[in-house]
């Protein structure tokens, strides 16, 4: 009797064992994949916008088996970094400028340029059409997937010491740029002394005078706080700024077709609304700034100042060619 019940609680044992192991291999084949996004701003600026629409659509679509992890102000590094880490596999989907993206993808240069476009229903249909499918396609060949164009807005200058309504104003003046060659040729050409720097950077080195100004959209303007350090903002418009949702390869090359269908759909929804809120910021985001103590200079005539910055598009040029620059210029948009 004893052997007998020995037996049959090594059994149950056993199949208790195996229940048990079983359930955790499925829980592990069904257990969700986490995605990280990075970007460099606060998560209540216009990334963390489109990241929070990103992350609403991808785990509808997926009926949870991906949960997204927001990653906002540079907490997986600057742009740059963050663009290295999705090339490793480090890093999953970044909201970047197109800043530090020419130093990877030098086609995408050309988006750079001054007074490149004239307004922001120019660069939308530009960007959402054969030439920004072009430029998302030439990510493959740098280790990168393009997922979508996204948006800044229009750049403006900000600094400390005076205002600025002509390029004379500019001269002198230690700019803060992005980590972009083209940018900090704009304004060489403008007599000003450009300090490339990463953006998780910019507040401490604006606050301790390290730099007297910088250049930026209103969007990023109010959302990193910046008329806490600077009390001048000129509307010079000099540059439109695209950002660009990024993806690994080593995470989407692995995705089946459906998931992948997922995630293309995620981005165009990141991209929807982080446009919106550029929107809502182009219509409420000077009023915002002035009662906050900044002075605008609204009058800026923009000819002197794309007379100052020619240089840059010869350079480009004769660099890269004007193939892609005539396209952008002839297009129908």
């Amino acid at each position: 009797m004893t052997t007998r019940f020995a037996r049959r609680t090594l059994a149950t044992a056993i199949g208790t064992a195996t229940t048990l192991a079983l359930a955790g291999l499925s829980f592990q084949a069904q257990a969700a994949t986490e995605v990280s996004v990075g970007y460099a701003i606060s998560s209540d600026s216009h990334y963390g916008a489109g990241s929070r629409a990103f992350k609403e659509t991808l785990e509808n679509l997926s009926d949870g088996a991906f949960t997204v992890t927001d990653h906002p102000s540079g907490s997986l590094g600057g742009e740059r970094a963050m663009i290295e880490g999705l090339q490793i596999g480090t890093v999953d989907i970044v909201i970047t400028s197109s800043g530090p993206l020419g130093n990877f993808v030098p086609e995408t240069y050309v988006l750079d340029l001054p007074f490149l476009f004239t307004s922001y229903e120019q660069a939308r249909c530009v960007l959402d059409g054969e030439i920004g499918q072009e430029l998302l396609d030439k990510m493959g060949d740098h280790d990168l997937v393009g997922l979508s164009w996204s948006e800044n807005g229009f750049r403006h200058i900000t600094n400390s010491q005076r205002a600025i309504a002509t390029p004379e104003d500019v001269r002198g003046l230690k700019i803060r740029t992005m980590e972009n060659r083209i940018h900090q040729q704009a304004f060489q050409g403008l007599g000003a002394s450009p300090t490339p720097m990463a953006m998780p950077e910019l507040f401490t080195a604006l606050q301790q005078g390290t730099v007297d100004g910088q250049e930026n959209p209103l969007t990023v303007i109010v959302a990193a706080n910046l008329y806490e350090v600077q009390d001048q903002l000129s509307l010079t418009g000099h540059v439109y700024s695209p950002a660009i949702l990024l993806g690994s390869p080593v995470l989407l090359d692995g995705l089946s077709e459906e998931e992948r269908a997922w995630f293309d759909e995620a981005a165009q929804a990141a991209t929807e609304a982080t446009r919106a809120e550029v929107s809502r910021l182009e219509e409420e985001g000077v009023a915002f700034l002035q009662e906050r103590g900044m002075t605008v200079t609204d009058n800026v005539d923009p000819a002197p100042f794309q007379e100052a910055v020619e240089a840059v598009h010869a350079d480009f040029v004769e660099q890269y060619g004007d193939e892609m620059l005539e396209r952008i210029r002839n297009s129908s948009c």
